[in-house]
């Protein structure tokens, strides 16, 4: 694993569109695996920059994201597909066609974990796929488990996600309570995995997941099997990190 130390969270997320920017530039037609979460938004805020101040075209780049809320549509402010067009699609010259998402209003939910996996594998796999760490060490919405599930999947989300979301919708009974996510072997099978991590509230979980035991109680662990991964995080993400 390479671990890039940044100053906070800016220089974190200049250091994190670096890694992305040069995969673009390297392969422009490359597929990029994308993640939502407020920290991947500085990194979004300065790939835009860059396309805006001529460096960067993604005109051939195709994005496959990790997961969408099961029953909301894309025109829902508070679908992952409305999150990804807000800070990134709508701001950079990438075809709305090859930006794709799992389908958060098919009802089937077999269907459409089965149309996702295939999606990703017409692309030919992730290139490169970017991630958050939760504070559980959950990625996507793969929280702790008993196993490491492999493909896309629905997951029932936890009281406690459903209640802090609520403040975001007009009532508990809009609140999603699943969501669609891509599964650890499609995680894993990407050439390289970027992880992003700001602040000292994810510095246990940092020591957990990266130097602890490999455990699906802890899903980011499965990481340290992966042949390249880079993790960029903030010095205080690092603080229990010697």
């Amino acid at each position: 694993m390479n671990i890039v130390r940044a100053k906070d969270y800016k220089d974190m997320s200049k250091k994190a569109a670096s890694v992305i920017s040069s995969q673009v530039i390297m392969k422009p037609n490359c597929v990029l695996g994308l993640a939502t979460g407020s920290t991947p938004i500085g990194t979004y805020e300065k790939l835009v920059e860059w396309y805006n101040g001529g460096n960067l075209d993604f005109s051939k780049v195709v994005s496959v994201n990790l997961d969408e809320y099961k029953g909301l549509t894309r025109e829902n402010d508070q679908s992952y597909y409305y999150f990804m067009n807000d800070h990134l699609f709508s701001k950079i010259n990438i075809k709305k066609e090859n930006t794709h998402l799992p389908d958060g209003t098919e009802p089937d939910s077999d269907k459409a974990c089965s149309d996702y996996d295939k999606v990703i594998e017409a692309a030919g796999g992730i290139d490169l796929q970017l991630l958050g760490l939760g504070h559980n060490g959950h990625i996507g919405f793969n929280e702790p488990a008993d196993e490491f599930i492999p493909n896309t999947h629905c997951v029932d989300l936890t009281s406690s996600t459903i209640e802090a979301n609520q403040r975001f919708f007009a009532s508990y009974d809009d609140v999603p309570k699943q969501a669609y996510t891509m599964g650890i072997r499609t995680i894993m099978l990407a050439k390289k995995v970027l992880v992003v991590v700001s602040g000292e509230d994810k510095a246990a979980i940092v020591r957990d997941a990266f130097f602890g035991p490999i455990t699906p109680e802890v899903q980011a662990s499965v990481l340290q099997l992966h042949p390249d991964v880079t993790l960029v995080a903030d010095d205080a993400a690092l603080s229990l990190i010697k």
